[in-house]
C-alpha cells in the first residue's frame, strides 16, 4: 500500500495547484513536476526534455497527480461560498458563481477582503491535499498497484 507524507501530499497538492502534473516515484519516494502543456500554459517542453525523459523512464514506479477538473474546482469555490459566515459576501460569492466567468470574477471579489482572501487559500488547499489523498486512495485499490508491486520487487 502507498503512503504519502502530508509533506508529500502538500508539495504536490501546491504543484498541482500552480497547473503542474506531478508524478511520485514509489520506489525512491521522489516527486517529479511538469507543466501540463496541454492545459493551454506557454512553456517551452524543449526546456523540460531532461525532466520528461527523465519521467518517462521511470514511469512505471509512478503514481501521477494531474489538476482537478473545473467542476470539482468550481465546487470548491461554491463550498467556501458557502462557508462564509459573512451573508452580504456569500451572496456576492454565489451569484458570481452564477455568471459569466465566475473563477476570474471569484478570485476578483475575494481578492477585496484580504482576511477572506487567507481563508480562501487555505480552505482551497486543503481540499486539493484532499483530492490528492483520494488519487493514492483509488491507486492503492485499483490494478495498478498490483500491477506496480512486480516492478517494487526488482
Amino acid at each position: 500500500m502507498v503512503k504519502l507524507t502530508k509533506e508529500h501530499i502538500r508539495q504536490i497538492a501546491d504543484e498541482v495547484d500552480l497547473g503542474f502534473i506531478c508524478y511520485y516515484n514509489v520506489k525512491t519516494n521522489e516527486i517529479y513536476s511538469l507543466p501540463d502543456f496541454d492545459r493551454g500554459f506557454y512553456y517551452e517542453e524543449e526546456l523540460w526534455k531532461d525532466e520528461i525523459k527523465k519521467i518517462k523512464s521511470q514511469l512505471k514506479y509512478c503514481i501521477t497527480f494531474e489538476n482537478m477538473s473545473s467542476e470539482q474546482s468550481f465546487e470548491i469555490m461554491e463550498d467556501f461560498a458557502h462557508s462564509v459566515e459573512d451573508e452580504a459576501i456569500k451572496e456576492r460569492l454565489l451569484k458570481i458563481l452564477d455568471r459569466a466567468k465566475p473563477f476570474r470574477n471569484f478570485k476578483y471579489e475575494i481578492d477585496d477582503y484580504p482576511d477572506l482572501r487567507e481563508k480562501w487559500f487555505k480552505f482551497k488547499s486543503d481540499r486539493i491535499c484532499k483530492y490528492i489523498e483520494e488519487v493514492i486512495e483509488y491507486f492503492n485499490d485499483s490494478d495498478e498497484y498490483e500491477k506496480m508491486k512486480k516492478y517494487l520487487k526488482k
